[in-house]
């Protein structure tokens, strides 16, 4: 995002604030599709960030839906429904069947119960919906391939049922092509026996690659070497169906700055202290160890580097975990100076403790090619959601 535009903002909107560069995100979109095979679709995770989900939808083929508010979020953002995939562990029934009703038709399905669950549904509405099979990494999401493989042998022939292929997701942040080598062969190897057991062939194969994102300086990564290399990866699959790659925080990720306000310096035992009025209430880095790891920041107004000093950056709220980052060198830092945090376009706004001490939520900003800020949030007060009701 360029500084003017910052400092533009900064001269009407009041801090902690979030900006989310529709250009940026844009941009970035296309330059994974133009990086990847033509075959492969892209599926936007919702949950990296709603407050992009009507912009990433012109340029995405799917968005991934997990919970009753991220599917009650796109309806009001008027999101076609045929774009839908609805994902989660956890899927009420009133509100699947309440989905195909509407004519949602692209469903997971990470255990028996929940196939069995959606297939009933499918049934009692008339509707015929498509359902992808979730495999596990090991963990608490998908299911075995024991499983995997009862629902498509008793489910071939169902004619409420399409069984439109295999969804596999394993972590995020993978910087090792060994991992996603050895992930695709299982896959592939899968893929090919579910064939030879059962006959079935799946259409799809939904992919989370986990893709990493570099958010600490220092850190060193050619992705344009990298999604090379995954290409041919996915060049050596013996499977020919279609692939979609489930992205959330390599599409979101880049598009975000949140900005926060000096409201206080102090120097306690030789440390050098910055009281901010943002805290990890509203940021969160994934891999922010303790601290210790430094995020791209800038400085506003920007000063020359002289009287550079190490300082702890700590927000409002009354813990002593509240420490954004540690020993971050800054020039001649003043109260009232802005600090920009940048690539927190993805998770950062809502995997905080937001309730925490009944602080306010930031506002939320959109930027678009034109250079227009469009508010989207307005700062909220968080105290009536923490306050009893004896009524």
């Amino acid at each position: 995002m360029q500084d003017e535009k910052i400092i533009e903002l900064l001269k009407v909107e009041k801090t902690p604030l979030y900006v989310f560069d529709i250009g940026e995100l844009e941009d970035r979109i296309r330059y994974l599709k133009e990086a990847l095979p033509d075959r492969i679709e892209l599926c936007y995770a919702v949950k990296a960030n709603t407050f992009i989900a009507k912009e990433a939808d012109r340029f995405v083929d799917h968005l991934e839906i997990c919970s009753p508010g991220e599917y009650r979020i796109c309806k009001s953002l008027s999101i076609p429904d045929h774009k839908y995939i609805i994902s989660g562990v956890n899927k009420e029934p009133a509100l699947m069947e309440e989905m195909i009703i509407s004519g949602i038709r692209r469903f997971t399905a990470e255990s028996i119960n929940q196939f069995e669950l959606l297939k009933s549904l499918a049934i009692k509405t008339g509707r015929k919906i498509s359902i992808l099979l979730r495999l596990t990494a090991g963990s608490q999401f998908g299911m075995d391939e024991e499983d995997l493989e009862r629902i498509v042998k008793d489910n071939l022939e169902e004619p409420s049922v399409v069984l439109s292929g295999i969804q596999y997701f394993s972590g995020t942040q993978k910087t090792s092509l060994k991992k996603l080598r050895r992930e695709l062969n299982y896959l592939d190897k899968y893929i090919q026996e579910l064939r030879e057991r059962t006959g079935y062939y799946p259409d799809k194969l939904e992919y989370g690659p986990g893709f990493p994102v570099c958010y600490f300086r220092g850190e060193e990564f050619d992705e344009t070497e990298f999604l090379g290399s995954f290409n041919e990866l996915l060049s050596e699959m013996d499977y020919q169906g279609s692939v979609t790659l489930e992205l959330g925080r390599s599409i979101a990720a880049s598009c975000g700055t949140y900005l926060t306000q000096v409201v206080d310096i102090k120097e306690n035992k030789t440390e050098s202290y910055a009281i901010l009025d943002g805290g990890m209430h509203q940021l969160i880095y994934f891999g922010q160890s303790m601290a210790m790891k430094h995020p791209h920041i800038k400085l506003f107004p920007k000063r020359e580097e002289k009287e550079v000093r190490e300082w702890n950056l700590c927000g409002s709220l009354c813990t002593t975990n509240d420490i954004l980052v540690k020993r971050y060198p800054l020039a001649n830092l003043k109260v009232g100076d802005v600090l920009s945090f940048e690539i927190t376009g993805a998770y950062s706004m809502t995997e905080g403790i937001a309730l925490f001490l009944s602080r306010e939520l930031p506002g939320i900003f959109l930027l678009d090619r034109e250079g227009n800020f469009l508010k989207v949030r307005d700062i909220q007060s968080t105290d009536i959601l923490n306050t009893p009701r004896y009524e």
